[in-house]
């Protein structure tokens, strides 16, 4: 698992008490915590769950932002990973359920090399999220899917994946410090368009996102999101017509 976090302390520990519970039927579950600068106690509380659960805490000494704890815990765990391993990613604010996870992990046994928690799929849902916000979201998997239509690819913002791990190792021996250049969330969608020249087989689960579970206000910033996604495109399409 790995769990990007930025002033999370009200909101981890109930989602590490959940793994807790989850860990009876995956006893070989480790957890990465990449505290992002946080300036409350979100890295000594995921230190504290070390007695129960196998977790990692990576501090980061400011805030750098998810673009950055994303590229910083998925390099650790493909440093220290197999290819045949999987890694999750979600949120640490508690607003993705770990139940979705034995649904991704059978996707993954199919054959699957990514799996997305898709609130596009039949049966997700947003609960709790304005509808400014839920357009917008849906606006920017729209936008990226008539520019790229990545097969099986619904929810490109979405940061409840799993991955198996000797595709993400693939995509750091190609790009190096450049597979994750986005600071901000825009990063999700371009690790998918960064894996594209693997060809990987990508599937989703539906997911229920239960934003009304958030401790804290939304940490995007609305309009610099919807900017850093049309810089995106414009950079991949670039990259597409050189390719």
């Amino acid at each position: 698992m790995l769990l990007p976090a930025y002033n999370e302390a009200a909101s981890l520990p109930k989602l590490l008490q959940k793994f807790h519970s989850l860990r009876r039927d995956y006893e070989d579950l480790k957890i990465v915590v990449v505290d992002d600068g946080s300036q409350d106690e979100t890295a000594a509380i995921a230190e504290s769950f070390s007695e129960v659960l196998d977790v990692k805490v990576i501090r980061h000494g400011e805030n750098k932002g998810l673009g950055c704890a994303m590229m910083t815990g998925l390099q650790w765990i493909c440093e220290k990973g197999t290819p045949n391993d999987v890694v999750v990613t979600m949120d640490a604010d508690d607003t993705h359920d770990p139940n979705h996870i034995p649904a991704m992990l059978k996707k993954m046994n199919e054959g699957a090399d990514v799996v997305i928690a898709s609130r596009y799929q039949q049966g997700g849902e947003q609960v709790g999220l304005s509808q400014y916000r839920r357009l917008m979201s849906w606006g920017a998997s729209t936008f990226l899917s008539v520019l790229f239509g990545l097969e099986g690819v619904k929810d490109y913002s979405s940061g409840y994946r799993a991955y198996r791990v000797g595709l993400l190792q693939q995509a750091f021996e190609r790009f190096g410090s450049q597979f994750i250049e986005a600071r901000g969330f825009d990063c999700m969608a371009e690790i998918l368009l960064k894996l594209r020249p693997f060809r990987p087989q990508f599937a989703e689960v539906p997911l229920v996102l239960r934003y009304d579970r958030k401790a804290g206000p939304s940490k995007m910033p609305v309009l610099e999101t919807v900017f850093q996604y049309l810089f995106l495109a414009r950079k991949a399409a670039r990259l597409d017509d050189r390719s």
